[in-house]
This record gives C-alpha cells, structure tokens and sequence, in this order.
C-alpha cells in the first residue's frame, strides 16, 4: 500500500535563465513533502534508484520545437520514469516535453495564437488533477500540443488552445499547459522581467500587464491531488 508519509518530490527545473524564471520557488512554496531540484539546461537528473515517488517537470524558456541535447536526455528520462509508474506532472513546456516524449514530433506545434495572461480554463471532463469546476488562471506560452492519441485523454482546453491539460489513460502522468503556480503579483513580476529583457513581444507582454488579473488560485488542490496520486506497477 502506498504511504504518503513517503512522498519525496523530484523537480526537473527546465529554466535557462534563473534571473528571469524561477519554476523551482514557483512551485515549492504549495509543498508540504521533501523535495530536490535539478537543472535540466546543465544536466542534473535524478535517479529512478533515489527514493524519488514523485516527478515534476517545469516550465522553461526553451522551446520543443528547438531542442539542445539536454532536452533529448530528458526525453529519455521521462519515458523512463512513465515506464516505471511513478506520478509525473509536466507544466508548460513540461507539459509539451511530456506529449513529445510519448507522442513524437507530431504532438507540439508553434501556437497560431499566443496565449499569455490570465484565461478561463475550461475543463471538459473532472479528472483527480484539477477538479471538477473551471477556474482562471496565469499562462504564457508560444508553442502548444496540438496532438495526442487514443492513449490520453484531455482535460482542459480553451478556445486558442484545444489541449490545456491531459491525462495518460489509466496512469499518474497529468500535463497542464497553465501556470497555476504562479500567482498574481508572480506573473506581474514575470512580465516585466519579460519587457526589461526586449524582444518582438514586449508589447503583448506590456498590454497583458495592464489587464485586470483573474486568479482562482487552484493551485494547492492540483499540488495535493497530483501529491496524492500512488505509483503504479509497470504494465
């Protein structure tokens, strides 16, 4: 039987530049469980030997669809960890290296239309993740999945973005396209470290900034239910 007093979290920080991201303070704060981090971008994995039960892969600035060889490594890592049983949550990025890891390179897609701010998610069935209401949240991102198969089923979407979250059928392993764990004031901070560092997007990220906030904060349950989750025994 499982013993949650056993619960030990590995985090897979996938940001390339710490003073602009930060997933692992992110993220850590709604943890009531020990946990480690590694730095994906310079090669810090965990060990499925480690007395890890659950893995956690972060958003990143990186993109699926560009991959360096850390990434691979990752790949091969996460289809290791699905194999073995062990709850895996894939947020953003994590979420798009999840649906590339099983799926191929036909699951991730650069986004028609950008989603970045606060937006209704919309669930189209409740699931043990996220709950059973819709909520709104924070999210930023420019590339999306855009393709499962029969094997997962998918849990959220909104109007840009069909795929929000999804669920491999019959196992632990949940991707969420959303950032529930960054918070208002976060995602505020976020946006202007994204318009101080320029590029051709600092104008969204600066009408984004003025927008009106909307966050449910949905976060604890998606921690505690994804926390709660039991390892399952290889197929």
């Amino acid at each position: 039987m499982f013993n949650q007093s056993q619960v030990k979290v590995a985090l897979i920080d996938n940001s390339l530049d710490p003073s602009v991201y930060t997933p692992e303070i992110h993220w850590t704060k709604y943890f009531s469980v020990p946990w480690k981090s590694f730095r994906a971008v310079e090669g810090e994995w965990p060990s499925l030997e480690e007395d890890f039960t659950h893995f956690l892969l972060t958003g990143s600035e990186a993109s699926i669809l560009e991959r360096d060889e850390w990434v691979e490594e990752e790949v091969a890592l996460v289809r290791e960890i699905v194999a073995a049983g062990y709850p895996l949550l894939g947020s953003c990025w994590g979420h798009q290296l999840l649906a590339f890891s099983l799926v191929g390179e036909k699951a991730v897609s650069r986004c028609t239309q950008p989603e970045i701010g606060w937006l209704k998610i919309n669930l189209t069935r409740a699931s043990s993740l996220l709950g059973e209401e819709d909520f709104y949240t924070f999210t930023i991102h420019f590339d999306e999945v855009v393709s499962l198969d029969d094997r997962f089923e998918i849990l959220a979407s909104t109007s840009a973005c069909p795929i929000q979250a999804f669920q491999l059928r019959g196992q632990p392993v949940w991707g969420i396209q959303f950032h529930p764990e960054i918070d208002i004031e976060e995602a505020r901070q976020l946006l202007q470290r994204m318009i101080d560092r320029g590029g051709p997007s600092v104008e969204l990220f600066r009408k984004v900034l003025t927008s009106v906030p909307r966050d449910s904060g949905r976060i604890q349950t998606i921690v505690n239910n994804f926390l709660a989750a039991a390892p399952q025994k290889p197929h």
